[in-house]
C-alpha cells in the first residue's frame, strides 16, 4: 500500500523552533502548532478506505512514511530527536491514545488518574506522582475519552455523562464528564498488563504464603464458593485472576461483569458484558439479567467480575442450586463486613426475605471469604482467610484460619507485618479429602508463618 508522494501540499517556509531566542513555553507551543498542523494535513491526505485493509504494525509504518514526508515539506529546523518525537506523537495522535500512549507503555505504572486536561497523575510502586503530560484543551481530552469508549460499544455525552469501559489490553477505564465533573473531564485507568501476574509473582510480592495458597487451591478444586473482599485497589481482581487458574481446564466456567477485565487461561470460557442503557434510554442488561440467563447456558462455575448490586441473591441462590465452586468479589474492609455488605445488596434486589431466612441464604451459599487490603505505603496483602461455619441463632458464625497482622510501618513508610495461622483446622477438610485434596495437619498449626518486612 502507498499513500503516494504528491501531496501537493504548499511549502511552508522557515516553519522553525529556534532554539535560544524564545522560552522554553513558546517553543513547546510552537512545537504544538506544528504537531497540529501535521496531523490536520495527514488527516486531509489519508485514503481511510485503504487504512481500514491494514492493521497494527504495517498500518503504522505505513502512516509514519506520510507523516515523515509531511514533515520535510513543513522544512522545518528541528534536531533528529525533536523530529522523531514529533513523528511518534502524530502517530499516537492518529492511531492511539494521543498524550496517555507513552504512559500506557510504562510497565511500572499501575493507575493513571486524569483530573482535567492539565493535571495527570499515575501510581507508581503504590504512591501517586504528578506527571508532565498534557492534553491540550477539555476537547482534546473528550476526543480520547471517545476514541476508548467507542472501541466497545459505549458512549460519553451530556446524556450519559458516566461510563465505564476497557482498553485493548484489559485496563479498566471509568470516564466522567461534564456538567457532573466541575473542572473538566475526569478519567481513571486501572491498568491490567498484557501478562496476568501469576502466583509465583503474587508469592514474591509476599500478598500470601504457600501455606495459604495450598489452602486456597484445594478450595477452588474441591469447589467451594469463595467471597474476595477487598477495597478499591486492593487487587481483588488481580487474586480473582490467580485463583482462577486452579479451575480444571475441562470445566465449563461463564464469567459476568460490568467491563470485561478477567483473563481466564481455560478453554472453556463464555464471557459476559453488561450493556448500558442507549440513547433513549432502554435496551440496558444488568449483571443480574445475565446472571439469570447464565443459569440457562449449563455453566459448571460463574464467576462475577464483581457484585455491587441485586445480581448479589440471584449469585446466591446459583451457588445453593448446583453451581459450587462460583466465585465474586466486593467492597468490604474485613470479612464481617463483607457479610452485612451481601445482606444490603440483598436488599437492593427488592425481595422481601426475613434476617434470619437472608443469613440462612448466605451461611449455606458462601464457604470462604477472603479479604484482601491495600495497607500503608502500598503493600497489598491478603489480611484473613475466614471460613463461614454456619448460623448460631440469628449470626452468621465465621472463624479465621489465617490472618496478616500489622506491627507498624518501616523507615520507608510502608506496613511490616506477620502472617500467622490461627490453629484453626477448616471444618470442609472432608470436602477437599473428597476431591482428592490433602493438606498436612502442620498446615493449620498455630505459629507466625512468614515475617513481612
Amino acid at each position: 500500500m502507498s499513500f503516494g508522494s504528491g501531496f501537493g501540499i504548499p511549502v511552508r517556509k522557515k516553519s522553525t523552533i529556534p532554539s535560544g531566542s524564545i522560552s522554553a513555553r513558546d517553543k513547546e507551543a510552537e512545537f504544538e502548532a506544528l504537531k497540529q498542523r501535521i496531523h490536520a494535513k495527514l488527516v486531509d491526505k489519508l485514503d481511510l478506505s485503504r487504512v481500514g485493509e491494514l492493521e497494527g504494525d504495517l498500518l503504522r509504518r505505513e502512516i509514519r512514511l506520510v507523516v515523515e514526508h509531511l514533515c520535510d515539506t513543513e522544512d522545518t529546523l528541528l534536531n533528529r530527536s525533536e523530529r522523531e518525537r514529533l513523528i511518534e506523537e502524530v502517530l499516537d495522535e492518529t492511531l492511539g491514545l494521543g498524550p496517555l500512549e507513552l504512559l500506557l507503555k510504562d510497565p511500572s505504572i499501575s493507575d493513571i488518574l486524569i483530573n482535567g486536561p492539565h493535571n495527570i497523575y499515575v501510581e507508581r510502586g503504590g504512591k501517586l506522582e504528578k506527571t508532565t503530560v498534557k492534553f491540550r484543551d477539555d476537547n482534546h481530552l473528550l476526543q480520547i475519552i471517545d476514541r476508548m469508549v467507542s472501541r466497545v460499544g459505549r458512549r460519553v455525552d451530556e446524556t450519559c455523562p458516566m461510563v465505564d469501559a476497557r482498553l485493548p489490553d484489559g485496563s479498566r477505564v471509568n470516564a466522567i464528564i461534564p456538567p457532573l465533573a466541575l473542572d473538566g473531564p475526569a478519567v481513571s485507568i486501572r491498568r491490567f498488563g498484557s501478562r496476568p501476574l501469576k502466583l509465583e509473582d503474587l508469592l514474591n510480592f509476599k500478598a500470601f504464603t504457600p501455606e495459604m495458597v495450598m489452602l486456597l487451591e484445594g478450595a477452588i478444586k474441591a469447589r467451594l464458593n469463595v467471597i474476595i473482599s477487598g477495597g478499591t485497589g486492593s487487587g481483588k481482581t488481580t487474586l480473582l485472576n490467580t485463583l482462577s487458574s486452579f479451575i480444571p481446564n475441562n470445566e465449563r466456567i461463564i464469567t459476568i461483569e460490568d467491563a470485561a477485565e478477567l483473563q481466564l487461561q481455560q478453554d472453556h470460557v463464555v464471557r459476559l458484558e453488561t450493556r448500558p442503557p442507549n440513547i433513549e434510554g432502554k435496551g440496558a442488561i444488568t449483571a443480574t439479567d445475565l446472571v439469570r440467563n447464565a443459569l440457562r447456558m449449563r455453566p459448571e462455575r460463574i464467576i462475577i467480575g464483581e457484585c455491587r448490586g441485586p445480581e448479589t441473591l440471584d449469585m446466591l441462590q446459583a451457588m445453593n442450586t448446583g453451581h459450587e465452586g462460583s466465585m465474586t468479589t466486593l467492597h468490604a474492609n474485613s470479612p464481617r463486613d463483607a457479610i452485612a455488605r451481601i445482606e444490603t445488596m440483598i436488599m437492593m434486589s427488592g425481595v422481601e426475605l426475613p434476617l434470619k431466612a437472608m443469613r440462612q441464604q448466605i451461611a449455606s451459599a458462601v464457604d470462604i471469604i477472603i479479604q484482601a487490603n491495600r495497607l500503608q505505603g502500598g503493600k497489598r496483602r491478603i489480611t484473613h482467610i475466614a471460613e463461614v461455619v454456619g448460623m448460631e441463632n440469628d449470626t452468621i458464625i465465621m472463624q479465621d484460619i489465617y490472618r496478616y497482622i500489622q506491627t507498624g510501618i518501616d523507615e520507608s513508610g510502608k506496613a511490616i507485618g506477620r502472617f500467622v495461622a490461627t490453629g484453626v483446622r477448616p471444618t470442609f477438610m472432608d470436602r477437599l479429602e473428597a476431591a482428592g485434596v490433602r493438606l498436612p495437619s502442620s498446615a493449620f498449626r498455630e505459629r507466625v508463618m512468614l515475617e513481612d518486612r
